[in-house]
């Protein structure tokens, strides 16, 4: 197999066959360079990141659970330096080919695994997701991508970022791949009821661009006639602003905490906005991440209230579609700002959020997202299928 679109990481490329006869055999899937397989490097998208560390002697939980299942690993795959990216671009490795919009950034962190699928060069991809990282690249790459239930999937052998953000999800081009490997991963069937009731998070509709609220009208449609009953609320009523500025005091000062050891043992090689993202996380005072906590808890009792189970909330994945490759940081800065306005409820509240393929803005891909109460993982799956069925 060719790498003709440069999702995977540089060297002998990985190849191991999943177990003959289980539900996945015959599927390729790849994993992300976060992910242990054992006997290869985890080079986490930063070349000091493996400098000194133990070669893995087993493979990571999600490696192994789909090699059990019968699917074949193919390679790894490139990753913003050590997750911290939310667009794509890797001045180490290189940034992926988009295919489904050429010239544009695939989305990060998880930007090999996600361009890798959407150019068909494999059936599924892990990719990880802390504060956006499959839901922005399904978005942008016109993909299934899933953020489970926040400590629904085991992370062994993943390498962390901000561990009470992190999650393990997966992409897939179609609906039918994307539940045999959901069914797998979360360790039950997909249900054939489907939720009851639908709620539109308008304040995420006026936020996103107006091409795209336009654009995702047609398949909100046909999920309001999926489920039937439908009302419209606000997500955040304190704003979607505010929200992010919660995750981001919250996740940098994580992250900072995760790799704190690494930098000042290593002062390693990172691009400067990674660097920059790292030192502002060092200096969020206790102050902020006091308050940041508190609406956490706001947060996490308001998306109770809106998706108690048999309900789901409706929103763009992202508010726009996937930005030009290679624009200046003072371009992208804001455009990173307005993405965390409409993922920041993941990593603040953990309720498993599914981004939706099928429309297009300017022949771009633009994702449809549905979120459940937490644990509802495999019927937000079951959604997923229905709707593909239904067009």
């Amino acid at each position: 197999m060719t790498d003709e679109i440069g999702a995977f990481v540089a060297g002998p490329r990985v190849r191991i066959e999943g177990r003959a006869g289980g539900p996945l055999s015959g599927l390729t899937f790849a994993a992300k360079d976060l992910f242990d397989v054992a006997g290869v490097p985890t080079g986490g998208g930063n070349h000091d990141w493996p400098t000194g560390r133990a070669v893995p002697q087993r493979h990571a939980w999600a490696v192994q659970t789909l090699l059990d299942a019968g699917a074949t690993l193919i390679g790894k795959t490139i990753t913003d330096e050590v997750s911290l990216g939310i667009l794509g671009e890797n001045p180490f490795d290189g940034t992926p080919a988009n295919v489904r919009a050429p010239g544009r950034v695939p989305g990060g962190s998880s930007s090999g695994s996600a361009a890798a699928v959407a150019a068909g060069l494999c059936d599924t991809a892990l990719g990880t997701d802390t504060g956006g990282s499959v839901r922005v690249p399904a978005s942008f790459c016109g993909l299934y991508g899933i953020r489970p239930t926040h400590g629904r999937i085991d992370m062994a052998g993943m390498l962390p970022q901000a561990p009470t953000s992190d999650t393990t999800g997966w992409f897939a081009r179609d609906a039918e791949t994307f539940a045999r490997v959901a069914a797998v991963m979360l360790g039950e069937t997909i249900p054939a009821a489907l939720p009851t009731r639908l709620v539109v998070a308008v304040d995420t509709f006026g936020f996103a661009d107006t091409g795209v609220a336009a654009a995702l009208q047609p398949m909100l449609k046909r999920l309001v006639g999926l489920i039937g009953h439908s009302r419209e609320d606000i997500m955040a009523p304190q704003g979607l602003s505010v929200w992010a500025r919660a995750q981001r005091a919250l996740q940098p000062a994580e992250a900072y905490a995760t790799f704190k050891d690494w930098l000042d043992a290593r002062n390693p090689r990172m691009a400067f906005s990674v660097a920059r993202g790292l030192l502002a996380g060092a200096m969020i005072p206790a102050s902020e991440q006091g308050w940041a906590n508190l609406m956490r808890q706001e947060a996490r009792a308001r998306m109770a209230y809106l998706v108690p189970p048999g309900t789901i909330l409706c929103l763009p994945t992202t508010p726009f579609p996937a930005p030009r490759a290679s624009q200046a940081l003072s371009v992208l800065d804001p455009l990173r700002d307005r993405i965390t306005c409409l993922c920041a409820q993941g990593g603040l509240a953990g309720h498993p959020q599914v981004s939706l393929p099928g429309a297009t803005v300017d022949g771009l891909p633009i994702g449809l997202s549905i979120i459940g109460a937490r644990g509802s993982d495999a019927g937000l799956v079951a959604v997923a299928r229905a709707l593909e069925a239904a067009k």
